[in-house]
């Protein structure tokens, strides 16, 4: 048994763990590798953390997958992702339905290759009703992209007639998220050390607890989750309120 899994308190597990998975690049360079190997090497990561929140009973785990920003990398880099993406979905898919883990995704999926969007397409389709972990994927993601389209499609609402402007509040705008229905995450992990959002979830994230390790993606294993998730039960979430607050709810 993992050391940092006998630690968890399984009454305290967060119903939603959002990764931002950075380092594929670097550690791909300190083997003596071109990028690309870093990002195939990633995959062993992501079925780590995906067994991981399966085991703990964790509802949601989303994946940063690729930005939008990401679409201006070379065109070879980018290639290669999306290649590489279209034939891991198809091939991670038959595990996936098996471990009784639901697939979605979010983001600007009309600039995705036609292939990348069929694969996607069909692995959601399959898993549509499995009723353990949702794995949610964000592909062509950014925060930015997903608050503006919210206004845009609030705007036609309220163009139509089927909304006013004085009705626009939290609950409401949620609604127009492409995380609809999905609740905010409870824990951000990110790797390699960068220490900022990147434009992920930025509307999301108001309340999340923020975990940073040094780790670089590929490297990062069942272990190093539970680890954050021990982090994230040590802390005390206050949502605006005083500890002794807390105590008296």
């Amino acid at each position: 048994m993992s050391s940092s899994l006998g630690k968890i308190d399984k009454t305290r597990i967060p119903r939603h763990v959002a990764i931002i998975m950075d380092g594929n690049g670097r550690w791909a360079m300190q083997q003596g590798m071109a990028r690309a190997f870093g990002h195939q090497s990633a995959i062993g990561a992501v079925r780590a953390a995906t067994e991981a929140a399966s085991e703990l009973g964790i509802q949601y785990l989303t994946l940063y997958t690729f930005s939008t920003e990401n679409w201006s990398r070379p065109e070879d880099e980018i290639k290669a992702l999306m290649e590489l993406f279209a034939v891991t979905i198809e091939k991670e898919t038959p595990d996936l339905h098996k471990n009784n883990v639901r697939l979605m995704s979010i983001g600007d999926h009309d600039r995705l290759p036609v292939d990348a969007q069929r694969r996607l397409k069909k692995s959601i389709e399959t898993t549509a009703e499995n009723t353990g972990l949702t794995l949610v994927l964000a592909l062509s993601y950014s925060a930015r992209w997903e608050i503006i389209n919210a206004v845009k499609l609030f705007c036609q609402d309220v163009q139509s007639g089927k909304s006013k402007p004085e009705d626009m509040n939290d609950e409401l705008f949620a609604q127009y998220l492409t995380t609809r229905g999905i609740p905010d995450p409870d824990l951000l992990i990110r790797t390699s050390g960068e220490m900022r959002i990147s434009n992920f979830l930025l509307w999301q994230l108001a309340y999340s607890e923020l975990y940073f390790t040094n780790t670089l993606w590929p490297d990062f294993d069942k272990e190093q989750f539970f680890e954050a998730i021990c982090d994230y039960q040590s802390r005390e979430r206050r949502f605006g309120k005083t500890g002794q607050q807390l105590k008296i709810d």
